[in-house]
Formats: structure tokens, sequence, C-alpha cells
């Protein structure tokens, strides 16, 4: 049986977003057949500003990925800070820099879920995955999102938790703040709900183009 490749590909500057793109990837990752691979995108800011931030290093263990491996892909979960309600500007530089694989639909057809962070609740839960949807349409991806799919997780109100029907999200606070609990387990939920998707559609692609499917 082939693998069946999914891409977590994450932007973090302060962790948030790095955290919730591991704990997505042992969620794809429990999907028997199912390869899930971490990837960070470049960064855009210098050295400098970093450290005025206070910005940790990247994670070590983790590569970068170019555009052209988005091909090897069967299906992708984005992961990203909020900034003014849209992703962060490291990430949209990295789907700048796809024209030419949006030129031949390359990604056309592939699964692609996205997960996010942001600093309070006015800072784009909702708002940054609709901006982020534009990204995947016009790449012919096909937008998988959590709906309700995580039970009586998603309508918890006796405390904060990110995400929505949209995707699993995490809120960063001041910075000090860290995903609780259940935003991670959202976040496990959402790897394996993507990977188990994709893997059926890579199967029926296969089956559709065997010669012994009359």
């Amino acid at each position: 049986m082939a693998t069946t490749k999914v891409y977590i590909i994450y932007y973090s500057m302060f962790g948030h977003v790095g955290t919730m793109a591991r704990e997505i990837q042992r969620g794809a990752s429990s999907v028997n057949g199912v390869e899930a691979s971490l990837w960070q995108v470049p960064e855009t800011l210098s050295e400098r500003i970093l450290e005025k931030v206070k910005a940790p290093a990247k994670a070590g263990d983790i590569p970068f990925i170019s555009p052209e491996q988005l091909q090897d892909a069967d299906g992708f979960l984005f992961g990203f800070p909020s900034r003014f309600g849209v992703m962060a500007a490291q990430f949209k530089a990295f789907f700048d820099a796809t024209g030419h694989l949006w030129e031949t639909q390359k990604l056309a057809g592939k699964p692609a879920g996205i997960f996010w962070s942001t600093g309070f609740h006015g800072g784009g839960q909702e708002l940054t995955a609709l901006t982020a949807i534009t990204q995947l349409a016009h790449h012919g991806m096909l937008f998988v999102p959590l709906g309700y799919t995580f039970g009586k997780g998603m309508f918890e109100i006796n405390e904060v938790k990110g995400g929505s029907c949209y995707g699993a999200g995490t809120y960063a606070g001041d910075g000090s703040r860290k995903p609780t609990e259940l935003e991670l387990q959202q976040a496990f939920f959402q790897g394996h709900y993507l990977a188990g998707i994709t893997k059926k559609i890579k199967e029926s692609e296969r089956h559709s183009n065997s010669p012994a499917v009359q």
C-alpha cells in the first residue's frame, strides 16, 4: 500500500503555533498508512528585529520548506499566527512564492486544513481562517474544516479555548499563555481527521486509475 504523505507546514514566532503543529503531526501520524512530516516556512524578519521582540530561536529539528516541495504531499495542514486578522506576513510570503504551482494547478484537488494562534478574543480566531481560505481556493485545494466533528470540546464555555469549526486554534495572550490541554486535544484531532480524509482521497484516486477498474 502506498504511503499517504501529509505535510504540516507552519510559521511560529513565539512557539505557540509550533506547539500546535507538533500535536497535529502526532494526530496525523496516528492514522495507519500516513506519513506526517513537519516543515517551517522561512523567516522574513531580520535578526535584529527578532532580537528586539525577544523571539526565541526557531526549532532546530524541523526543516524549512521550499514551494516546489509542496508537490510531493498528498494533503496539508497550514499553521500561522494572526496579524490584524490575516495570516502572518511570513506565511503569506511563502504562498506568494507559489505562483508557478498555481499556473499549472499542481496543488489542485489536494485536501488542506488550517490552524492558528491569536493574541486575544478579538484577534481574529475566525477572521484569520476565513481570509486564509483564499490562498487554498486559488490553488484549487480542497479546504477541509473541522466542522463540529470534535464533539463536546467544540462547545466548551467554562474555559478559554481557541479554534472554531474552521480549524484548531490557540490564544497567546501576552506571550506567556501556552496551548491548553483541550486546545492540544483539538489539534491532535484535526491532524487525525485531515489525514484520514487525505488517505481516503488518495486511495480512491489510485483505484480509479487502476487498469482493473472498468
